[in-house]
Protein backbone atom coordinates (compact mmCIF):
# COMPACT_ATOMS: atom_id res chain seq x y z
CA UNK A 1 0.00 0.00 0.00
CA UNK A 2 3.12 2.24 0.96
CA UNK A 3 3.66 1.92 -2.76
CA UNK A 4 0.59 3.07 -4.27
CA UNK A 5 0.59 5.79 -1.76
CA UNK A 6 3.75 7.56 -3.00
CA UNK A 7 3.01 6.02 -6.75
CA UNK A 8 4.31 9.16 -9.45
CA UNK A 9 2.73 8.09 -12.36
CA UNK A 10 -0.20 5.65 -12.94
CA UNK A 11 -1.36 4.47 -16.50
CA UNK A 12 -5.13 3.79 -17.32
CA UNK A 13 -7.60 2.82 -19.35
CA UNK A 14 -8.86 6.51 -19.76
CA UNK A 15 -5.59 7.33 -21.82
CA UNK A 16 -5.49 4.70 -24.34
CA UNK A 17 -6.63 4.81 -27.90
CA UNK A 18 -6.92 1.50 -30.08
CA UNK A 19 -6.00 1.69 -33.83
CA UNK A 20 -8.21 -0.80 -36.07
CA UNK A 21 -7.56 -1.14 -39.79
CA UNK A 22 -10.99 -1.45 -42.04
CA UNK A 23 -11.15 -3.33 -45.33
CA UNK A 24 -14.10 -3.67 -48.03
CA UNK A 25 -16.04 -6.66 -47.73
CA UNK A 26 -17.86 -8.92 -45.29
CA UNK A 27 -16.81 -11.47 -42.51
CA UNK A 28 -13.50 -10.28 -42.85
CA UNK A 29 -10.72 -11.13 -40.42
CA UNK A 30 -7.33 -11.17 -41.49
CA UNK A 31 -4.40 -10.93 -39.35
CA UNK A 32 -1.51 -8.64 -40.06
CA UNK A 33 1.38 -11.45 -40.15
CA UNK A 34 3.82 -8.94 -38.82
CA UNK A 35 1.47 -8.32 -36.10
CA UNK A 36 -0.13 -10.81 -34.24
CA UNK A 37 -3.59 -10.40 -32.84
CA UNK A 38 -3.66 -7.37 -35.29
CA UNK A 39 -6.26 -7.95 -37.95
CA UNK A 40 -7.55 -6.07 -40.88
CA UNK A 41 -11.34 -5.95 -40.44
CA UNK A 42 -14.35 -5.42 -42.47
CA UNK A 43 -17.26 -3.11 -41.03
CA UNK A 44 -19.33 -6.17 -39.04
CA UNK A 45 -16.19 -7.30 -37.56
CA UNK A 46 -15.24 -3.80 -36.93
CA UNK A 47 -18.58 -3.47 -34.93
CA UNK A 48 -17.94 -6.29 -33.46
CA UNK A 49 -14.44 -5.16 -32.18
CA UNK A 50 -16.16 -1.94 -30.67
CA UNK A 51 -18.60 -3.87 -28.68
CA UNK A 52 -15.77 -5.14 -26.80
CA UNK A 53 -13.67 -1.95 -26.94
CA UNK A 54 -17.39 -0.29 -25.11
CA UNK A 55 -17.52 -3.21 -22.52
CA UNK A 56 -13.23 -2.59 -21.82
CA UNK A 57 -13.79 1.27 -21.25
CA UNK A 58 -11.46 2.02 -23.97
CA UNK A 59 -12.77 5.35 -24.76
CA UNK A 60 -11.96 5.82 -28.61
CA UNK A 61 -10.20 4.20 -31.27
CA UNK A 62 -8.50 5.45 -34.56
CA UNK A 63 -9.58 4.77 -38.29
CA UNK A 64 -7.27 3.12 -41.18
CA UNK A 65 -8.74 2.64 -44.13
CA UNK A 66 -7.68 0.61 -47.43
CA UNK A 67 -9.80 1.10 -50.46
CA UNK A 68 -10.20 -1.94 -52.81
CA UNK A 69 -9.04 0.82 -55.46
CA UNK A 70 -6.17 3.35 -55.61
CA UNK A 71 -5.12 6.05 -57.95
CA UNK A 72 -2.59 8.52 -58.22
CA UNK A 73 -4.85 11.48 -56.93
CA UNK A 74 -5.94 9.61 -53.41
CA UNK A 75 -10.01 9.65 -54.28
CA UNK A 76 -10.74 7.18 -52.15
CA UNK A 77 -9.56 9.70 -49.53
CA UNK A 78 -12.75 12.13 -50.13
CA UNK A 79 -14.99 9.67 -51.25
CA UNK A 80 -18.02 9.76 -49.04
CA UNK A 81 -18.81 6.42 -49.54
CA UNK A 82 -15.61 5.43 -48.78
CA UNK A 83 -14.31 2.52 -46.38
CA UNK A 84 -13.22 4.86 -43.36
CA UNK A 85 -16.72 7.21 -44.29
CA UNK A 86 -18.75 4.21 -44.24
CA UNK A 87 -17.32 2.86 -40.73
CA UNK A 88 -17.31 5.99 -38.72
CA UNK A 89 -21.23 6.26 -39.65
CA UNK A 90 -22.23 3.37 -38.55
CA UNK A 91 -19.77 3.13 -35.78
CA UNK A 92 -22.02 6.42 -34.52
CA UNK A 93 -24.98 4.64 -34.99
CA UNK A 94 -24.26 2.06 -32.82
CA UNK A 95 -22.00 2.81 -30.65
CA UNK A 96 -22.24 7.52 -30.26
CA UNK A 97 -20.24 7.33 -26.88
CA UNK A 98 -16.91 5.82 -28.53
CA UNK A 99 -14.45 8.27 -29.22
CA UNK A 100 -13.94 8.33 -33.22
CA UNK A 101 -10.74 9.79 -34.84
CA UNK A 102 -9.95 9.52 -38.31
CA UNK A 103 -6.51 9.28 -39.17
CA UNK A 104 -5.87 11.33 -42.46
CA UNK A 105 -3.62 11.02 -44.86
CA UNK A 106 -3.39 10.11 -48.66
CA UNK A 107 -0.66 7.15 -48.09
CA UNK A 108 -3.40 4.31 -48.16
CA UNK A 109 -5.14 5.71 -51.29
CA UNK A 110 -2.33 6.46 -53.40
CA UNK A 111 -0.92 4.07 -55.97
CA UNK A 112 2.40 5.04 -54.78
CA UNK A 113 2.33 4.53 -51.11
CA UNK A 114 3.31 8.52 -50.48
CA UNK A 115 1.12 10.44 -48.54
CA UNK A 116 0.84 13.84 -50.84
CA UNK A 117 0.42 14.07 -54.44
CA UNK A 118 3.29 13.27 -56.65
CA UNK A 119 4.54 15.56 -59.43
CA UNK A 120 7.75 14.46 -61.05
CA UNK A 121 8.70 12.46 -58.70
CA UNK A 122 8.60 15.59 -56.15
CA UNK A 123 5.87 15.78 -53.63
CA UNK A 124 3.43 18.32 -54.38
CA UNK A 125 2.57 20.04 -51.11
CA UNK A 126 -0.31 22.57 -51.70
CA UNK A 127 -2.44 20.28 -54.16
CA UNK A 128 -2.17 17.86 -51.61
CA UNK A 129 -3.18 19.52 -48.77
CA UNK A 130 -6.44 20.55 -50.63
CA UNK A 131 -7.06 16.89 -50.88
CA UNK A 132 -6.63 16.57 -47.30
CA UNK A 133 -9.17 19.30 -47.29
CA UNK A 134 -11.51 17.38 -48.95
CA UNK A 135 -10.35 14.32 -46.91
CA UNK A 136 -10.97 15.83 -43.21
CA UNK A 137 -14.63 17.19 -44.17
CA UNK A 138 -15.45 13.97 -45.66
CA UNK A 139 -14.48 12.86 -42.12
CA UNK A 140 -16.34 14.91 -40.03
CA UNK A 141 -19.31 15.07 -42.30
CA UNK A 142 -19.61 10.80 -41.69
CA UNK A 143 -19.49 12.17 -37.86
CA UNK A 144 -16.23 11.58 -37.09
CA UNK A 145 -15.49 13.46 -33.45
CA UNK A 146 -11.26 13.78 -34.09
CA UNK A 147 -9.65 14.85 -37.43
CA UNK A 148 -5.87 13.60 -37.16
CA UNK A 149 -3.71 14.95 -40.35
CA UNK A 150 -0.59 12.56 -40.03
CA UNK A 151 0.85 13.35 -43.11
CA UNK A 152 3.08 15.72 -42.58
CA UNK A 153 2.26 18.64 -45.38
CA UNK A 154 3.11 22.16 -44.42
CA UNK A 155 0.12 24.29 -43.56
CA UNK A 156 -2.50 21.73 -43.39
CA UNK A 157 -3.69 22.01 -40.17
CA UNK A 158 -4.54 25.89 -40.76
CA UNK A 159 -6.58 24.64 -43.97
CA UNK A 160 -8.25 22.05 -42.21
CA UNK A 161 -9.60 23.93 -39.41
CA UNK A 162 -10.76 26.87 -41.76
CA UNK A 163 -12.49 24.35 -43.50
CA UNK A 164 -13.81 22.79 -40.60
CA UNK A 165 -15.00 26.05 -39.43
CA UNK A 166 -16.82 27.47 -42.47
CA UNK A 167 -18.85 24.38 -42.71
CA UNK A 168 -19.84 24.54 -38.99
CA UNK A 169 -17.66 21.68 -37.68
CA UNK A 170 -16.94 24.03 -34.79
CA UNK A 171 -16.31 21.14 -32.16
CA UNK A 172 -14.51 18.40 -34.38
CA UNK A 173 -11.03 18.46 -32.98
CA UNK A 174 -8.55 18.48 -34.34
CA UNK A 175 -5.07 15.97 -33.43
CA UNK A 176 -1.72 16.52 -35.73
CA UNK A 177 0.99 14.33 -36.07
CA UNK A 178 3.29 17.15 -35.28
CA UNK A 179 6.01 15.34 -34.96
CA UNK A 180 6.54 12.45 -36.82
CA UNK A 181 9.94 11.27 -37.43
CA UNK A 182 11.10 9.30 -40.34
CA UNK A 183 11.42 6.37 -38.69
CA UNK A 184 12.09 2.61 -39.14
CA UNK A 185 9.77 1.28 -36.42
CA UNK A 186 7.05 2.05 -39.43
CA UNK A 187 6.93 -1.25 -41.28
CA UNK A 188 4.70 -3.69 -39.72
CA UNK A 189 2.34 -0.86 -40.25
CA UNK A 190 2.61 -0.44 -43.76
CA UNK A 191 2.30 -4.00 -44.56
CA UNK A 192 -1.41 -4.03 -42.72
CA UNK A 193 -2.21 -0.76 -44.45
CA UNK A 194 -0.61 -1.54 -47.77
CA UNK A 195 1.07 1.68 -47.77
CA UNK A 196 4.72 1.61 -48.39
CA UNK A 197 5.81 3.60 -50.99
CA UNK A 198 6.43 2.14 -54.19
CA UNK A 199 9.93 4.52 -54.79
CA UNK A 200 11.81 6.42 -52.64
CA UNK A 201 11.24 6.84 -49.07
CA UNK A 202 9.23 9.87 -46.55
CA UNK A 203 12.26 11.41 -45.13
CA UNK A 204 11.57 14.96 -47.27
CA UNK A 205 8.89 15.00 -44.95
CA UNK A 206 8.55 13.40 -42.33
CA UNK A 207 10.98 14.28 -39.89
CA UNK A 208 15.31 13.93 -39.25
CA UNK A 209 15.44 11.19 -36.10
CA UNK A 210 18.20 13.02 -34.83
CA UNK A 211 16.55 16.46 -35.06
CA UNK A 212 15.20 17.50 -31.26
CA UNK A 213 14.50 21.43 -31.40
CA UNK A 214 12.97 20.96 -34.70
CA UNK A 215 10.07 18.94 -32.86
CA UNK A 216 9.73 22.18 -30.97
CA UNK A 217 8.95 24.34 -33.93
CA UNK A 218 7.09 21.79 -35.97
CA UNK A 219 4.83 21.63 -32.83
CA UNK A 220 4.37 25.30 -32.25
CA UNK A 221 3.34 25.80 -35.83
CA UNK A 222 0.65 23.38 -35.61
CA UNK A 223 -0.58 24.55 -32.29
CA UNK A 224 -1.03 28.31 -34.03
CA UNK A 225 -2.34 26.84 -36.89
CA UNK A 226 -5.65 25.43 -35.08
CA UNK A 227 -4.01 21.70 -33.84
CA UNK A 228 -5.81 20.57 -30.49
CA UNK A 229 -3.82 17.93 -29.95
CA UNK A 230 -0.23 17.33 -30.92
CA UNK A 231 1.70 13.87 -31.46
CA UNK A 232 4.87 12.50 -31.33
CA UNK A 233 5.71 9.28 -33.59
CA UNK A 234 6.76 6.84 -32.75
CA UNK A 235 6.89 6.76 -28.98
CA UNK A 236 9.45 4.83 -27.24
CA UNK A 237 12.25 6.20 -29.12
CA UNK A 238 11.38 9.46 -28.63
CA UNK A 239 10.35 9.61 -24.56
CA UNK A 240 12.45 12.56 -24.86
CA UNK A 241 10.60 14.62 -27.25
CA UNK A 242 7.42 13.18 -25.32
CA UNK A 243 8.84 15.32 -22.32
CA UNK A 244 10.22 18.13 -23.95
CA UNK A 245 7.50 19.33 -25.35
CA UNK A 246 5.54 18.56 -22.33
CA UNK A 247 7.46 21.42 -20.42
CA UNK A 248 6.96 24.09 -23.16
CA UNK A 249 3.16 23.67 -24.43
CA UNK A 250 -0.01 23.89 -22.20
CA UNK A 251 -1.63 21.23 -24.97
CA UNK A 252 -2.86 17.68 -24.82
CA UNK A 253 -0.03 15.58 -26.26
CA UNK A 254 -0.57 12.06 -27.71
CA UNK A 255 2.01 9.42 -28.36
CA UNK A 256 1.40 6.79 -31.08
CA UNK A 257 2.75 3.47 -29.70
CA UNK A 258 3.89 2.10 -32.97
CA UNK A 259 3.57 -1.30 -34.60
CA UNK A 260 7.42 -1.90 -34.68
CA UNK A 261 7.76 -1.23 -31.33
CA UNK A 262 4.63 -3.31 -30.81
CA UNK A 263 5.41 -6.44 -32.88
CA UNK A 264 9.31 -6.27 -30.83
CA UNK A 265 7.44 -6.84 -27.88
CA UNK A 266 5.63 -9.88 -29.51
CA UNK A 267 8.34 -11.30 -30.61
CA UNK A 268 10.80 -11.50 -27.71
CA UNK A 269 7.80 -12.43 -25.94
CA UNK A 270 7.13 -15.72 -28.32
CA UNK A 271 10.46 -16.39 -27.75
CA UNK A 272 10.71 -16.18 -24.07
CA UNK A 273 13.37 -13.12 -23.74
CA UNK A 274 10.64 -11.14 -21.75
CA UNK A 275 7.25 -11.12 -19.82
CA UNK A 276 4.53 -9.74 -22.09
CA UNK A 277 2.42 -8.69 -19.57
CA UNK A 278 4.89 -6.50 -17.15
CA UNK A 279 6.63 -5.22 -20.46
CA UNK A 280 2.97 -3.64 -21.86
CA UNK A 281 2.45 -1.94 -18.55
CA UNK A 282 6.27 -0.73 -18.39
CA UNK A 283 6.26 0.45 -21.65
CA UNK A 284 2.68 2.37 -21.29
CA UNK A 285 3.85 3.78 -17.86
CA UNK A 286 7.04 5.48 -19.08
CA UNK A 287 4.91 6.99 -22.21
CA UNK A 288 2.50 7.91 -19.87
CA UNK A 289 5.32 9.37 -17.68
CA UNK A 290 7.04 11.01 -20.44
CA UNK A 291 4.26 13.04 -20.65
CA UNK A 292 1.73 11.82 -22.98
CA UNK A 293 -2.00 12.33 -22.16
CA UNK A 294 -3.13 9.72 -24.85
CA UNK A 295 -1.40 7.04 -26.21
CA UNK A 296 -2.50 5.06 -29.19
CA UNK A 297 -1.09 1.84 -28.88
CA UNK A 298 -1.97 -1.74 -30.46
CA UNK A 299 -1.64 -2.98 -26.76
CA UNK A 300 -4.97 -1.32 -25.93
CA UNK A 301 -6.99 -4.24 -25.48
CA UNK A 302 -4.81 -6.34 -24.26
CA UNK A 303 -3.80 -4.00 -21.36
CA UNK A 304 -7.39 -3.03 -20.53
CA UNK A 305 -8.70 -6.90 -20.54
CA UNK A 306 -5.67 -7.41 -17.99
CA UNK A 307 -6.63 -4.28 -15.62
CA UNK A 308 -10.57 -5.23 -15.40
CA UNK A 309 -9.46 -9.20 -14.84
CA UNK A 310 -6.80 -8.08 -12.34
CA UNK A 311 -4.21 -9.87 -14.56
CA UNK A 312 -1.46 -8.02 -13.56
CA UNK A 313 -0.17 -5.37 -10.89
CA UNK A 314 2.88 -3.45 -9.99
CA UNK A 315 2.42 -4.62 -7.03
Amino acid sequence: MIRKLIRETNISINNIIYPLFVVEGKNIKHEVKSMPGIYRLSIDNVLKELEKIQDLGIPGVILFGTPDNKDEMASGAYNNKGIVQKTIKIAKKNFPEIILIADTCLCAYTTHGHCGIIKNCKIENDISVDILVKSALSFADAGADIIAPSDMMDGRVLKIRNALDEKGFLDTIIMSYSIKYSSSFYSPFREALDSAPVFGDRKTYQMDICNKYEALKEAELDINEGADIIMVKPALAYLDIINFLKDHFCVPIAAYNVSGEYSMVKAAAKSGYIDEKSAIFEILTAIKRAGADIIITYFAIQFASMIKNNEYSWD
